[in-house]
């Protein structure tokens, strides 16, 4: 397999599969290993995510030394020797955002390329630069790059309302509030296993970080951060998308390290949605199913997430009768539709409602990944199309699916 193409046919997914290390939580950790001139060890890393593979050259271009292993990184830079310039040519990520956070909490000042990732409808980062000028910090744009200076050099603590439960905004306003001079609190915070996951490492890091709920996060500014051993949560994404590949092929997949608390919401509306499952020890079986049709609205954690709408979308084409999908946060997320209407499924779009009419046969064409979720909903819709599915675009998935082709090589009859 190429990485711009993807050939995939039709198959039932059977037998066993391993949850990687969740990205998302993952690039945020490697943000935060900025903050430390120690050693920072993380464990159940997804070392061979392309998105991850960007992020620690961007961490070497600042000066920081990156050790890979098969699930593990270890951090470290000599003698501080941390640029406060990301001088970046290559593919930028959203992630930069975080990375200037990191740099200005601790050195007083950065400048990263303007962020990329995926272009899912209008992603602003207005609250970013927000948030930064409210803690003290002066922010421009200059030449494609986006650059930020504190007077006195330290970030100063300050009460933040976030005006929507921004995941990017509220990692950001940690980041910088744990180097801050006095008590940052975040009002309106979105609350995610990834954010957690980020707040355990920091506060082992020796951060003084209390969440209260979805109301605020309180963060006492410390003078320096240690290093820490830490273990990545699982990917509740990989999670969900097995799960509800087992159930479209009509397969029997046992998911390992299933993130059963991150997933409770989701799994709801399977269930009632046709899904066929049980729990083991540490992990979810799914025994296939007939999917019903699906009615979902996105929205803050623990619900349904803006990330898991394409992939319960493929569930509605699937199904016999009428799904219909709200998506508020990112309404322009639907271009993935058009995509799957070329595989036959049948859509409409209303303002922010999708609305499917499923149970329709998929036929397997030229598709083009448009994201990293768009292009792992339209692998899963090639698994029950007839004949072949060629995805263009296909390294978009290699974003955030570890060792794919080896996993699905093990699981497909």
């Amino acid at each position: 397999m190429k990485n711009n193409i993807r050939k995939v046919t039709p198959g039932r997914l059977e037998g066993q599969v391993k949850i990687s290390g969740a990205k998302n939580s993952s690039l945020r950790l490697l943000a935060a290993s900025i903050l430390t001139d120690e050693v920072i060890h993380i464990g159940n890393f997804p070392n061979e995510l392309l998105d991850i593979h960007i992020h620690l050259d961007m961490l070497r271009n600042l000066g920081k030394i990156c050790q890979t292993g098969k699930d593990k990184v270890i951090i470290s830079e000599d003698d501080g020797n941390v640029s406060t310039i990301l001088d970046w040519k290559g593919r930028s990520i959203r992630n930069t955002l975080l990375i200037l956070g990191a740099l200005t909490t601790r050195f007083g000042e950065g400048k990263v390329p303007l962020p990329g990732g995926c272009k899912l409808g209008d992603r602003k980062y207005d609250l970013h630069v927000m948030m930064l000028e409210q803690l003290g910090a002066k922010v421009w744009e200059e030449d494609n790059y986006l650059c930020t200076k504190v007077e006195d050099g330290r970030l100063k603590g300050k009460d933040i309302n976030l005006p929507i439960r921004s995941t990017g905004a509220t990692e950001n306003t940690i980041l910088c509030g744990v180097l801050a001079s006095g008590t940052t609190t975040l009002w309106n915070p979105h609350i995610r296993p990834e954010i957690m996951d980020l707040i355990a490492m920091l506060n082992k890091m020796g951060a003084k970080i209390s969440v209260y709920g979805q109301k605020c996060i309180v963060i006492k500014g410390v003078e320096r951060l240690k290093g820490t051993d830490h273990t990545v949560i699982p990917d509740n994404m990989e999670a969900l998308t097995w799960a509800i590949g087992s159930v479209i092929t009509n397969g029997n997949v046992e998911i390992l390290d299933f993130p059963f608390s991150h997933l409770e919401i989701p799994l709801v509306y399977l269930r009632e949605s046709g899904m066929n499952y049980y729990k083991g020890t540490k992990s979810l079986i799914v025994t296939g199913g007939s999917p019903y049709p699906v009615d979902i609205s996105t929205g803050p954690y623990p619900g349904i997430n803006s990330d898991m709408q394409p992939l319960f979308a493929v569930y509605g084409a699937i199904s016999k009768g009428e799904s219909k999908i709200i998506d508020l946060r990112f309404p322009g997320r639907y271009g993935y539709a058009h995509q799957l209407a070329k595989m036959g499924m049948r859509f409409q779009i209303e303002g922010d409602l999708l609305a499917i009419q499923g149970g329709h046969n998929l036929k397997g064409t030229n598709v083009r990944a448009l994201d990293l979720r768009a292009g792992i909903a339209l692998l899963l819709a090639g698994l029950v199309a007839e004949g072949e599915t060629i995805i263009e675009d296909a390294w978009q998935i290699q974003r955030g699916y570890e060792n794919l082709d080896e996993k699905l090589s093990a699981l497909i009859v």
